[in-house]
């Protein structure tokens, strides 16, 4: 047992290192970019939506990122659902495991579980590999159940075992930096979708840090004026 414990000790830098060579970037987040979430939207929608559901989530929450109910009606909503539903889908979790291997997650909260830059690596990780059941293989997340189901737009890429780079080797139907823009906006609505609150939420916390301050120099001189004749 003690030797198993030292083993998964010494191997966890050697995970970190690896995690570390594959996330280079910082993914391009901004909450306030409403053009961005809503192209993301889209592209969640159209492609994530199908397998993955967002429990957490309800289409009029939208309204947040700039979408009007009408748009969010004639745009994203293509299954009869109504704008206060939320996001679910209609496969079975049962028949989704005999599929892939294991039950695509919920995407409501992913960004805060694993980080916006995980998520932005994952999605432009993908490379061929004829040794996995899906032919497809992950550089973020070894041994991935999940298919790339984007592998039209972005094209297909190799794992050079030599240098531990992604090789593009068959061009997709966007260019690397068009894939690259759109997998950002994506990745930019999951932020969004794990807490739509964030901006309201920092917004508030500004105005009471300034109103604590305010009342901490009222309360100090109100201290001052009760104990000034007091020795």
């Amino acid at each position: 047992m003690r030797n198993i414990l030292i083993s998964i000790l010494l191997a966890l830098p050697l995970v970190g290192f690896a995690n570390e060579m594959v996330i280079k970037e910082k993914a391009p987040v901004d909450l306030s970019n409403h053009e961005s979430l809503q192209r993301g939207a889209r592209t969640f929608v159209n492609y994530c939506l199908n397998c993955h559901s967002a429990n957490y989530m309800r289409y009029n929450r939208m309204r947040d990122i700039g979408l009007t109910e009408k748009q969010i009606k004639d745009n994203l909503l293509f299954a009869g659902e109504k704008v206060g539903d939320t996001m679910t889908v209609a496969m079975n979790p049962k028949d989704a495991k005999r599929w892939f291997g294991a039950a695509p997650p919920d995407l409501s909260v992913e960004v805060r579980a694993r980080g916006a830059d995980w998520v932005y690596a994952y999605l432009r990780g993908f490379y061929k590999d004829e040794t996995r059941p899906t032919g497809w293989n992950n550089a973020v997340f070894d041994k991935v159940a999940m298919p790339h189901i984007l592998y039209e737009l972005q094209g297909v890429q190799v794992l050079n075992h030599e240098t531990h780079e992604l090789e593009l080797v068959k061009s997709g139907k966007l260019s690397p930096a068009e894939y690259n823009a759109m997998v950002g906006d994506l990745t930019n609505y999951l932020a969004f979708m794990s807490e739509p609150a964030k901006l309201n939420r920092i917004h508030i916390g500004i105005w009471v840090i300034l109103f604590l301050g305010v009342m901490l120099v009222l309360v100090k001189k109100i201290k001052a004026e009760y104990w000034k004749d007091i020795k």
